[in-house]
């Protein structure tokens, strides 16, 4: 397999293709791949559910693109249909409004406005130029409002390739060059020591996907990496001529590491470095202190972005529970979430606790936490909740300065 066939759904970009129905979407996602990914047909309403499909694409590198249902599609099923379509936008990074023959409706003008608002770069595309063209008057217009237009036939083939450089050309800077997950935290040919428990989640001859992302991440900035298991820790520094410049554990295995590592050493997790990573720590190390305001009986989300087997120990569905009704002393009433499945309705809730989402790309957990900001409900990450009962989440937060100044101040401490 080439790299781009390898590289995680969570680190391509998103490109999301929305129009109304029978304008030629799943042809121009065919065109595109170079494959006939979508099902074609002259009926309208063809593509009922979002079709994805992960693959390189010339200039602009690994991407999953997401064909979406028809915007006016009608009727009881038409509205679950819309709803699914408009779930996308929750990990769209790029959106694409294909119209037909130059047309340029209010369903058009309504999507623009939505994705606009919702500040995702816009590439309009005028689909079927074979069999008409869009004026020019209407393609100033349009293209003042987005990020790039392109006019393409779908069937002939016309404009594809330039479409795919338009593509490269409006997508996001981030896009292209991802922030660093941890390599940013240490100097140049630095060392770090990742603690990795071998437990019955870790999958049988691989580790997991944030323990492989990080050690990738330190490859690729030069810096030197050291793994070991947590009962391997202290021999392993004790072996080292120096110190190293950072320890990097599974959140389960914190209060090991942390009584293992001087304490001029900066230790984090690989949870908390994916909140960082993926959306935003700051914001999560200042919903943790509501884990002090919480009491027996209280109802608490636990949020996690991808759907797995849990097994009998889970990390969300018993050992975080376990420790917080510890830490509060009674029982708590705890929901467990999988995948995209997340409650509408979030007020019920005292407290969200989320996973690193390394499965998910940056878009899709920023929306998430926004969903609870605007709901007034807490958000935290499972790293963070973990060290805040452990009474470690100081020295866990304290390469991040901010998101530890942040927290220091919703828990009512002072930086000393």
């Amino acid at each position: 397999m080439s790299p781009a066939e390898t590289t995680p759904r969570g680190l391509r970009l998103h490109i999301g293709i929305f129009g109304r129905r029978n304008v030629g979407k799943s042809s121009l996602l065919n065109a595109l791949t170079g494959q006939q990914v979508a099902i074609v047909s002259e009926i309208a309403g063809t593509t009922t559910d979002p079709v994805e499909k992960a693959m390189e694409l010339p200039p602009a590198g690994p991407v999953v693109f997401v064909d979406t249902a028809g915007v006016d599609d009608t009727g009881a099923l038409g509205a679950q249909r819309l709803q699914a379509t408009r779930k996308v936008l929750e990990r769209t990074e790029l959106a694409v409004i294909v119209a037909a023959s130059g047309e340029w409706t209010e369903f058009e003008e309504s999507l623009l406005a939505e994705l606009t608002a919702a500040e995702i770069p816009v590439l309009t595309v005028f689909n079927k130029a074979d069999a008409a063209r869009p004026d020019e008057d209407l393609l100033r217009r349009v293209a003042a409002r987005a990020a790039g237009t392109a006019v393409v036939s779908a069937r002939t083939g016309e404009g594809i390739e330039s479409l795919r450089w338009e593509i490269k050309r409006v997508m996001p800077p981030e896009s292209a060059e991802p922030p660093a997950i941890v390599a940013d935290l240490l100097p140049p040919g630095g060392l770090a020591v990742l603690v990795v428990p071998i437990d019955k989640e870790a999958p049988k001859g691989r580790l997991i996907l944030p323990q492989v992302q990080v050690i990738r991440d330190l490859l690729d900035a030069d810096c030197r990496t050291l793994v070991v298991k947590e009962r391997e820790l202290r021999a392993a520094l004790d072996g080292l001529r120096g110190s190293p410049d950072l320890v990097v554990t599974d959140s389960q295995a914190f209060l090991k590491v942390a009584a293992d590592t001087p304490p001029e050493v900066r230790m984090t997790s690989f949870s908390i470095l994916f909140a960082r990573f993926k959306g935003d720590l700051t914001a999560q190390a200042r919903g943790a202190a509501a884990i002090d305001r919480l009491r027996p009986g209280d109802r608490i989300l636990i949020a996690e972005a991808c759907t797995h087997h849990p097994i009998g120990d889970d990390i969300g569905r018993v050992k975080i529970p376990r420790w917080l009704e510890q830490y509060v002393g009674g029982a708590l009433t705890v929901d467990v979430r999988g995948g995209r499945d997340f409650p509408e309705d979030l007020t019920p809730y005292k407290l969200v606790i989320h996973c690193g989402a390394c499965t998910w790309n940056r878009r899709q957990m920023t929306f998430r936490l926004q969903r609870c900001v605007r709901a007034g409900v807490p958000v935290t990450n499972y790293g963070v909740a973990i060290a805040h009962v452990l009474g470690i989440c100081r020295r866990a937060l304290q390469p991040f300065p901010a998101a530890l100044d942040a927290y220091l101040a919703a828990v009512g401490q002072k930086m000393v």
